[in-house]
């Protein structure tokens, strides 16, 4: 079984048959190439990339240090017009500082078979457009032109950075089968980078080869003569090939395929001899205390903040406990700010603005949050974390670029509670199911770490269901009683708000086979955001007046579509909490009938374990039938090699739970 996220080190394993290579060369296309219209591979595929070819190497430059030269040669064969998608590409530029990235020799051609002849058409400079993402990165982006049905396209470029932290990563696995994807690294001994691979998929190849190398850097940048050194190095040769990769298609509980993508990333950790050896990526207390200098994130947090005096006063007046003053702030700034962006761990204006503009991105909110309740003497700090999302950290490796959520942390009375006041009606300690994404840190001196587990949220559901004879033949009266999980809770409040109770009527009466009324309907703490919600409501339900009735007791409640509908799956399921189903009816035989048939009783386990249980208990006595049927999943992620039991699991719960009652009229 393999591991989410594998930290390669040093080692890597050299096949035998590492002398196979692409013949794929740029501008070498011949009539023969147009031939195929269905691949092996994939014959469903809209598009197959023929070739992905990477590399980079760690060069001397004119500014008295390295650059990183960055190659890649794509060629893609577009098969029909769902595959247009493929002639869209983008390029990503890192700038900083008044420097960016250099893009170079960019070409682009559009190849197409007509009269028995290769066709070709080039991109244009006019058709490079360039978009601002954020300060630091912006994207070159083009589209091919005269794409159709059957074209092949290719491009290739070089990219020159400066910037020795950002070695580009790989992905070998995309939206598209791929025949063939390879990257090349060559890593000086003075530059240590930590590698880090990801996916399930095999290497083809995957080969290092030690060499001698020779570097020359130079410094043009005064005004006098240039200086230039020359000295040797040992240089590794990295090669990672994939061949016949499939494409990653998005499948139901899937948290983020860029955690199940076959690539390869990498982080500078240290420089070493012949230059001045030293740690650059730093430790995660180095990285705590730079963050609570900082400006944009934990400065603010250590000032004295008097302009939240008179506000605190105002929401603080009547708290009599440490706690009762928490959930007052805590109230105020969840249902008084508006929150502009949830992908944000920085603050781009001051707290006081914030509080002026009564808006910010959920950085900005629970920052302020912290402030306001560190004011008040509380032990409160930020916390740092990865949305499920936005993908996996890496416990070792302080890698900023992993995180992009920031919520507080107050310890109060012994205990730790979590907060995020940047989302409408979540309630106080509770956080959305998408921060339960393994590893945080807490930002303190300490660098605590901590683990929001989804396996830790258990999500309970209870439906009970009465139904006694009315006073006419057919027709059943009696009450249904719903006691929600906590997200279902937080869905429904949501929809409640955007759409009324009137919604909520209408969803629950298409889950029943008949003509029904619903009375006396009720939802009890809908305005109190930390408890489960609780529905209740009179029936009024009539059967059909024939010779035999077909009667599904298990009415909305039942699964009726497996969310597992693929027969294979490549990557793990990530459910977001544990679930624990039960429902529960008693139902009078109708007047005027008698049982011809019953579901069988039945209890399966998922694994040996009992990961999973399905029940599913039926009797009857004296005229009344008792049922109950439960669902649950005590773990939340399951392998690739435990997805065809799971489900079969649900096709088993699905069959079950869809057996009819048969009623027939008394001779």
């Amino acid at each position: 079984m393999k591991c989410l996220l594998t930290a390669v080190l040093c080692i890597v394993v050299s096949f035998n048959y590492a002398q196979e290579k692409s013949t794929i060369k740029f501008g070498k296309i011949y009539t023969e190439d147009f031939e195929n219209k269905v691949y092996s591979i994939d014959s469903n595929a809209n598009a197959i990339v023929l070739s992905d070819i990477g590399s980079t190497e760690i060069v001397g430059n004119y500014k008295g240090w390295f650059s990183l030269e960055f190659k890649r040669h794509k060629r893609i064969h577009i098969l029909n017009k769902n595959g247009y998608d493929a002639a869209n590409v983008e390029i990503g530029i890192y700038s900083n500082g008044g420097m960016e990235e250099d893009l170079q020799g960019l070409k682009a051609v559009t190849y197409n078979l007509e009269n028995g002849k290769v066709v070709e058409t080039k991109l244009e400079k006019s058709g490079i457009f360039k978009d601002v993402i954020s300060k630091n990165l912006h994207v070159k982006k083009f589209t091919f032109p005269n794409i159709k049905e059957g074209s092949i396209i290719e491009f290739e470029y070089k990219l020159v950075s400066d910037f020795l932290f950002n070695l580009q990563p790989w992905d070998f696995q995309g939206q598209y089968p791929c025949l063939w994807s390879e990257y090349n690294v060559s890593m000086p001994e003075f530059f240590y980078y930590v590698k880090l691979s990801h996916g399930y998929l095999p290497f083809f190849q995957a080969t290092k080869v030690d060499r001698a190398g020779t570097f020359v850097v130079s410094d043009v940048s005064g005004t006098g003569n240039a200086e230039r050194s020359q000295f040797n190095a040992n240089v590794t040769d990295f090669k990672w090939v994939m061949k016949n990769v499939p494409a990653l298609k998005e499948e139901t509980y899937t948290s983020t395929l860029k955690n199940h993508l076959a690539s390869i990333e990498f982080q500078l950790a240290e420089y070493r001899y012949p230059l001045t050896a030293r740690n650059v990526m730093g430790s995660w207390p180095q990285v705590c205390a730079s963050l609570l200098k900082d400006e944009d994130f934990g400065a603010e947090l250590s000032k004295d903040n008097n302009f939240l005096n008179d506000v605190i006063n105002d929401i603080t007046a009547n708290a009599k406990t440490n706690m009762e003053k928490a959930k007052k702030i805590f109230a105020f700034v969840r249902d008084n700010f508006t929150c502009t962006n949830y992908n944000s761990k920085y603050l781009r204006t001051p707290l006081k603005t914030i509080l002026k503009n009564k808006n910010g991105n959920e950085a900005e909110i629970n920052l302020l949050l912290t402030a306001m309740l560190k004011k008040v003497g509380l032990n409160a700090n930020p916390v740092l974390l990865s949305t499920r999302s936005h993908g996996k950290v890496y416990a070792t490796y302080p890698i900023m670029d992993r995180f992009n959520y920031v919520i507080c942390e107050l310890t109060l009375d012994n205990e730790f509670i979590y907060l995020d006041a940047s989302i409408p009606r979540m309630g106080f300690g509770k956080l959305s199911s998408n921060m339960y994404n393994g590893e945080a840190r807490v930002i303190t001196p300490y660098a605590t770490p901590i683990n929001f587990d989804a396996d830790s949220l258990k999500e309970s559901k209870l439906t009970s269901i009465l139904l006694i004879n009315g006073e006419k033949e057919g027709e059943l009266m009696g009450n249904a009683k719903h006691e929600l999980g906590y997200y279902e809770s937080f869905r429904l409040r949501n929809k409640i708000k955007e759409s009324g109770n009137e919604s909520i009527i209408n969803d629950i009466k298409k889950g029943y086979i008949s003509e029904v009324v619903l009375k006396n309907f009720e939802i009890d703490s809908i305005n109190i955001y930390e408890q489960p919600l609780r529905i209740k409501y009179d029936i009024e339900l009539k059967t059909d007046d024939e010779g035999v009735v077909y009667f599904n007791p298990m009415f909305s409640e039942a699964y009726k579509d497996n969310p597992f509908k693929s027969a294979t799956r490549l990557y793990p399921v990530e459910m977001p909490y544990t679930i624990d189903e039960t429902f529960m009816l008693s139902l009078e035989v109708p007047k005027g009938y008698v049982i011809d048939e019953l579901p069988k009783q039945t209890k399966v386990k998922l694994n040996e374990r009992g990961d999973g249980v399905f029940e599913y208990r039926v009797s009857q006595s004296e005229g009344t039938i008792y049922l109950k049927s439960r669902v649950k999943l005590s773990r939340t992620l399951f392998m690739p090699d435990e997805y065809e039991g799971l489900r079969e699991f649900f096709n088993y719960i699905i069959k079950k739970q869809s057996e009819q009652i048969v009623f027939k009229k008394k001779s």
